[in-house]
């Protein structure tokens, strides 16, 4: 299964998080034993996730897989919980015993909840017990519901969210360039969206390299990449590649492709 090309979405129960928190998770999720047998024919698959900058927690509540991440395969033991940012394509390899509980955090949400930088987890494998309490991770696994799985990591975020709020300007500028791009249909580059955030180029570069660990113009490339893969698998001949910023079926052909890769 392939990310965007095919729902892997499929073979997970989802959740999104309450409202403080909506603005620093996407979601979370975990894998439907139910669901995954029914959709999936073969004892073993894989699960390809592409490059998007946002911070994941895996916690394994089943059996060993190996993830291939930055061109290497590494084994992920049972009861092994990890943080991953995704700032590569990702390729897990999987059966249809997993159980995978997960929270993925939007762009600069894991500093702004835990106060963990991700510009300092590029290309890293980090162990869970880094970063969650083990007392916390024990109690996750020893409950067993996805909703009070939930619940225990919310009130642990918003415990730590509210401790660390009035610090966070840098995540909330990046933020709002963020929002802006998008509602701007992709076109923007960096310099026009430092006029229209009234700062110059430089310090856009340099708060998104702060926060996120990347370049805005990488950054923005990859989510418009996303975006316009996403509807262009929805409906290939009424996609029209101009409202994403692409010049032609030809550019988007192009970008895409180094996307993928």
């Amino acid at each position: 299964m392939t990310e965007i090309y095919d729902n892997i979405r499929e073979i997970y129960k989802f959740s999104l998080p309450c409202g403080e928190l909506a603005n620093y998770i996407d979601f979370f999720s975990e894998s439907s034993l139910d669901k995954t047998n029914q959709l999936i024919s073969t004892e073993h698959f894989s699960v390809k996730m592409f490059q998007s900058w946002t911070p994941t927690f895996w916690f394994n509540f089943g059996t060993p897989y190996y993830i291939e991440y930055n061109n290497k395969r590494h084994l992920v033991k049972k009861s092994h919980d990890i943080l991953l940012l995704r700032n590569d394509t990702v390729t897990r390899y999987a059966s249809c015993n997993d159980h995978i509980f997960t929270v993925k955090f939007f762009p600069g949400g894991l500093e702004a909840i835990l106060g963990i930088n991700q510009a300092k987890l590029i290309d890293k494998i980090i162990p869970l017990s880094a970063i969650i309490p083990s007392s916390l991770t024990d109690k996750i696994k020893n409950k067993n519901s996805f909703e009070e799985r939930i619940k225990l990591l919310q009130d642990h975020f918003l415990k730590n969210l509210k401790r660390g709020k009035g610090k966070d300007y840098y995540l909330h500028f990046v933020k709002e360039v963020i929002e802006n791009y998008q509602a701007e249909n992709f076109i923007l580059n960096t310099s026009q969206m430092a006029e229209k955030m009234f700062v110059s180029s430089k310090t856009i570069n340099r708060y998104f390299n702060a926060v996120l660990g990347i370049s805005p113009k990488k950054y923005f490339s990859i989510v418009r990449a996303r975006t316009a893969l996403t509807e262009f698998m929805v409906d290939k001949k009424t996609f029209v590649p101009e409202q994403f910023g692409y010049y032609d079926m030809s550019h988007f052909y192009k970008e895409i492709s180094n996307f993928t890769q």
